[in-house]
């Protein structure tokens, strides 16, 4: 909840003219968290000023960005539940709130305490050394700043009691108008935790509906692309006949095998060679050139191949023949 502020005063606790007639008073208004929950429209701006029947204030030390946790966690001990309304300002590096218990306002759920305008910061507060006033309907509350504590304090009960026991404190008095001042909304941690939680759903769904939008508009146009692009599938066609037969061609050269021809080669040298008493030592093929080498007695050496010398390892010393084809 934000609070928006029609004019300015330089005089701080001086009624400005124009507020006298209610256009300067500062009055809540939508957030951005009632824009995104979609609840602009329903937010209540002309709150209503309502003295709860039970009411605590205090202050704590002010840490920048956890105000509203600490007031809240302070409240609440206060209170004694968890559910409740709380208000605060800051200043001079304190925190000072007024809070009550949500069930306080079961009957006056868009109002506001008026006495929170006279928490330090706010428009309504002079200085510390001020008891500040308000009454309705029989109902009185009195904030002060205790002189030797320092501490602050409320007061709340019938206007008969209180009145005279403040009246017989030796301070100045002010008696708040709820016309005149700078308007304090509640706050509400669970009724904000549902807001937000609203906000962030609807966020979803339009988020969504974008998305699927989106992804229908890039459907239609990839329906209208392949519906109106001209096929022409002739390219398509030689390619793949053309793939069709490198495949072919591979898979022939791949059953083109030379083994069979090599087996039957080294078998028909190992008969030759075992007529003669003769060994195969090696057969080697490189780049479709057949070479060989065998171990034949000196007789015979000359009929298979090239001599190549003695083999000294051989124990019956015969000759290494080198053959090719």
């Amino acid at each position: 909840m934000a609070i928006i502020k029609d004019t300015d005063i330089n005089d701080k606790g001086l009624v400005d003219p124009k507020k006298t007639e209610g256009a300067g008073v500062s009055r809540p208004r939508p957030g951005m968290a009632d824009a995104m929950a979609g609840e602009s429209a329903d937010f209540v701006r002309d709150l209503k000023p309502y003295l709860p029947q039970e009411m605590v204030g205090g202050s704590i030390p002010h840490i920048p960005g956890t105000e509203e946790e600490a007031v809240w966690n302070a409240a609440s001990q206060a209170c004694g539940t968890e559910k409740v309304h709380f208000c605060y300002s800051v200043d001079e590096g304190r925190v000072y709130y007024l809070a009550c218990p949500s069930s306080m306002l079961a009957s006056n759920p868009d109002s506001w305490c008026p006495l929170a305008a006279a928490l330090p910061g706010n428009s309504e507060y002079w200085d510390r050394e001020t008891v500040y006033l308000y009454e309705q309907e029989g109902v009185a509350s009195a904030l002060r700043w205790d002189p030797e504590t320092g501490r602050m304090q409320v007061f709340l009960g019938a206007s008969r009691t209180i009145l005279p026991r403040i009246q017989s404190m030796d301070a100045n008095f002010v008696t708040i108008n709820p016309v005149v001042a700078d308007i304090v909304p509640w706050r509400n941690k669970n009724l904000k935790t549902e807001k937000l939680s609203r906000a962030t759903a609807r966020m979803l769904v339009i988020i969504a509906l974008f998305i699927n939008l989106f992804a229908v508009v890039i459907l239609f146009y990839n329906f209208i692309a392949i519906n109106m692009i001209e096929r022409n599938l002739d390219v398509v066609k030689s390619e793949t006949s053309r793939a069709s037969n490198d495949l072919m061609l591979n898979a022939y050269n791949a059953m083109q095998s030379d083994t069979i021809k090599h087996m039957v080669r080294i078998q028909e040298l190992l008969d030759s060679l075992a007529q003669v008493d003769g060994t195969l030592v090696r057969y080697e093929v490189k780049n479709r050139q057949v070479e060989w080498e065998a171990l034949i007695p000196e007789a015979f050496a000359s009929k298979f191949g090239t001599p190549i010398g003695i083999d000294d390892e051989d124990q019956r010393k015969r000759i290494r023949v080198q053959g090719k084809r």
